[in-house]
């Protein structure tokens, strides 16, 4: 059975950056028509979302669960989720029929969510910084960011991708010094449906690997 990867330090990536996203074309939000993305709308929901995890970065007094929960939160507010496990599975999104799509998107949540968690011990007070923001198309912004040491050290590279539909506005894609997170999920899950026999076997895996983040934490859910 496959053991998945973080991919990259937490230190090097401000923890929720490591968002199983990188280059790739962004997937369509549900529903509506694409609306002009304002470099302004972009870079106030990277704004939103880094200022809200550092606030639970500090927050040492919460326990695991109560962290687990508040993270799951700002991964709903400020990111496509659905549309990023879809794209992570690729074409065996197809294969799986409707009550295995709903485990599925549940176990890469729990997944996402548990594992980060865990590394929270390793935050050591980075801070994000907003360089500058263009728009790619109408539906589409791209923010440029660095992430800044407090020991010093060249600051980590950080690109957002931002799209906008019926004035909702998502984070679709990061890029953590042009490595590709999403891509490394992506493989590992193609991997483990190839050496398992199968779709089913990716879940069986992932409840498995969830089900050991959890009790790793503490946490009963």
């Amino acid at each position: 059975m496959m053991a998945f990867r973080l991919p990259m330090t937490f230190r090097h990536v401000l923890l929720m950056l490591a968002l199983v996203l990188a280059a790739w074309v962004s997937p369509p939000l549900a529903g509506g028509a694409a609306e002009p993305v304002s470099g302004a709308a972009a870079q106030a929901v990277v704004k939103g979302f880094a200022d809200e995890g550092v606030s639970l970065l500090e927050d040492r007094g919460a326990s695991p669960a109560a962290r687990a929960e508040r993270f799951r939160e700002l991964l709903k507010k400020y990111f496509a989720t659905d549309a990023i496990a879809r794209w992570v599975l690729g074409r065996y999104w197809n294969q799986l029929d409707a009550q295995q799509r709903v485990d599925y998107q549940s176990l890469f949540e729990d997944l996402v969510v548990y594992g980060y968690v865990k590394r929270f011990g390793e935050y050591t007070g980075e801070r994000l910084r907003i360089v500058r923001t263009i728009a790619d198309s109408d539906a589409q912004a791209t923010v440029f960011s660095e992430i800044d040491r407090p020991a010093g050290g060249q600051p980590v590279r950080v690109d957002w991708r931002v799209g906008g539909r019926d004035g909702v506005y998502l984070i679709t894609d990061v890029v953590v010094e042009n490595v590709s997170l999403s891509q490394t999920w992506r493989s590992d899950f193609s991997a483990t449906i190839r050496q398992s026999g199968g779709i089913n076997g990716l879940l069986d895996t992932l409840r498995v690997r969830t089900a050991q983040l959890k009790a790793d934490l503490g946490v009963s859910r």
